[in-house]
């Protein structure tokens, strides 16, 4: 075993974690730090599945730690979470309700472009666009925190974070638009590819919006996290979702299966990150953050 050590000056820590983050893996990671300020950074911007503070990064319980990474380490739900049996299930809508978790602890943050493209569909018209679109916002889980159970001395909590950019493929405006907000919902920036279509609902969405949407001449050569596809569109010609491999890492391609709310499932749309830490070692005994079993 080799083990390497880097180190770093106090300033450069955001730059520390985007480096591991351009890895393309996220799988764990480990940190030890009593200072809450350092966690909350770490946490904050760290694109990883699992995170351990002050504590072991081995030994993950179901239901308590549901383990599954990011990027190239994994492509969700997680093994032993609330999410895990609906995929097996090939469930499309998965209310907060049903993850059998209680109350969120919070559900904040990114859902600006979802209400924005809401509020565009209401002035222009479009009633059906509207009542999606604050469908889809009342059943994301984005943002949303939960509280898992686990012993004494512990913590371990459960988020629900964007999964990344979203490439969008579709022959028709509706189709295009009800994509827009499925990625819009779940906090996703979009990669439509250029054509007449893409250009011209483009110039007529508000520029705030725009700047969500960006299109390309060959997505072969764009990274994306996710793939929506509608009817004839998806890139192996298959009607139903899957993985597509691309520049090294399965990337899920989800196709429509109605034109409603719940077209795309959009628990598949999210990153879920669980952090468990050693709530213990914060306080005064300083042994109880030691490396050993």
């Amino acid at each position: 075993p080799v083990l390497h050590f880097l180190r770093f000056r106090r300033g450069d820590l955001d730059a520390l974690v985007d480096a591991i983050n351009a890895t393309g893996y996220g799988l764990t990671l480990g940190l030890h730090s009593r200072i809450d300020e350092t966690i909350a950074q770490v946490v904050g911007r760290a694109r990883v599945g699992n995170i351990y503070i002050n504590r072991n990064m081995v030994g993950a319980v179901v239901g308590v730690q549901p383990f599954g990474g990011e990027g190239w380490s994994g492509t969700g739900p997680k093994a032993g979470g609330p999410l895990y049996l609906h995929r097996l299930l090939g469930s499309r809508q998965v209310p907060p309700a049903a993850l059998g978790l209680g109350a969120a602890a919070s559900a904040d943050s990114q859902r600006g472009a979802i209400d924005e493209l809401g509020a565009w569909a209401s002035a222009s018209a479009r009633g059906e666009l509207a009542g999606l679109c604050a469908e889809l916002q009342r059943t994301t889980l984005l943002g949303s925190r939960w509280a898992l159970r686990g012993p004494t001395g512990e913590s371990n909590t459960l988020t629900f974070c964007p999964r990344g950019t979203a490439l969008c493929r579709a022959r028709s405006e509706a189709q295009l638009l009800l994509q827009i907000a499925a990625a819009f919902a779940c906090g996703a920036d979009v990669l439509v590819e250029a054509s007449a279509l893409a250009t011209s609902l483009r110039g007529r969405l508000p520029e705030s919006l725009r700047r969500r949407i960006r299109p390309t001449e060959d997505w072969l050569e764009e990274d994306f996290a996710l793939v929506l596809v509608a009817d004839d569109c998806a890139v192996d010609g298959s009607a139903h979702d899957g993985f597509l491999l691309h520049r090294g890492a399965l990337v899920p391609q989800l196709c429509a299966s109605n034109d409603g709310a719940f077209a795309y499932p959009l628990y598949r749309l999210l990153a879920e990150r669980v952090v468990s830490a050693n709530s213990a070692a914060l306080g005064g005994n300083a042994s109880l953050m030691a490396l050993a079993d």
